[in-house]
């Protein structure tokens, strides 16, 4: 059974996504994700100023009137969601957890691409795959994608992206796009190369989130500090220089190393936080790679 707050909270999400969609997203979103190339269509009569290469000359060899063959893009797509659910999404230390911006974002895109006639699928995973949605067109199964991301409780805690993205790989035949929206807090070495050859296979984009205090704690005392994966508890003196020091050396060299994992595997990556509204990272995005496309 679903539960009414449930139910209000995927009302608020399709009201307010779907808004979004048609107001901005849904032509971006056409503009920066092709379709797989030109299909036939028709043959029409030529006219003044038709390429000569798209005449059809067995049917104007047979009409006696020159026509040309008609072609439009092969439109349909596969958008794949492939979320991370591990223990570290239910964190949030200003208005919402990871995983619930997550749910709010993959509505978004979810919309966009069914407005475009496109499939969408989902894929939730931990150090194991937690569920899996194939790929189908439609506002109910849009409904489905963020009432699953929304209510679903993972059995596992910690995280594998090298295997998510492997069964992902296996899954999915034709070349796709997928969004992989994780934290990335496991080391970045573990999914480089994972990385690389799906975005060889299909358009793979990333979606890092992150929350304030893991990019910084200030001098807040004594705390505690669970690691949410593996449950393990460490007491720190947040005013300790050395502690300080040690601990923003080890956040910059983990936010380098993945720098360097996406942009080896030259992975378009959307930076997005809990304490800011995702609409400006996300058509941020896609004016970056419309740009792209145009030159």
């Amino acid at each position: 059974m679903i539960s009414t707050e449930l139910i209000k909270k995927i009302r608020r999400i399709e009201i307010r996504t779907r808004r979004l969609v048609n107001d901005s997203y849904a032509g971006e979103y056409h503009s920066v994700f092709k379709g797989r190339g030109m299909e036939f269509d028709e043959v029409r009569p030529y006219q003044y100023g038709d390429e000569i290469r798209t005449i059809d000359w067995n049917v104007t060899a047979r009409t006696g009137e020159p026509y040309v063959k008609r072609y439009v893009e092969e439109r349909e797509l596969t958008v794949m969601l492939v979320v991370d659910a591990s223990a570290s999404e239910n964190f949030g230390s200003v208005n919402r957890f990871k995983r619930e911006v997550a749910a709010e974002l993959t509505a978004v895109l979810s919309f966009a691409a069914t407005t475009n006639n496109d499939k969408v699928g989902l894929l939730i995973f931990t150090d194991q795959v937690e569920l899996y949605i194939p790929p189908r067109k439609g506002r109910r199964h849009v409904l489905r994608v963020i009432r699953e991301l929304l209510a679903f409780e993972p059995k596992n805690r910690g995280t594998d992206i090298k295997m998510a993205l492997e069964t992902v790989n296996q899954l999915l035949k034709r070349r796709s796009i997928i969004f992989l929206v994780s934290d990335f807090l496991v080391e970045a070495e573990s999914y480089r190369q994972a990385m690389a050859i799906t975005n060889k296979r299909h358009d793979l984009v990333a979606v890092d989130l992150h929350d304030p205090l893991e990019k910084g704690i200030k001098n807040v005392g004594l705390i505690a500090l669970e690691d949410p994966e593996t449950g393990e508890i460490a007491w720190v003196d947040t005013g300790n220089r050395t502690w300080q020091k040690a601990y923003h050396q080890r956040l910059n060299k983990a936010e380098s190393n993945k720098n360097r994992a996406f942009q080896q595997a030259s992975v378009d990556r959307i930076d997005i936080g809990t304490d800011e509204d995702y609409t400006i990272p996300l058509t941020s995005f896609f004016k970056e790679r419309s740009r792209r496309i145009r030159h």
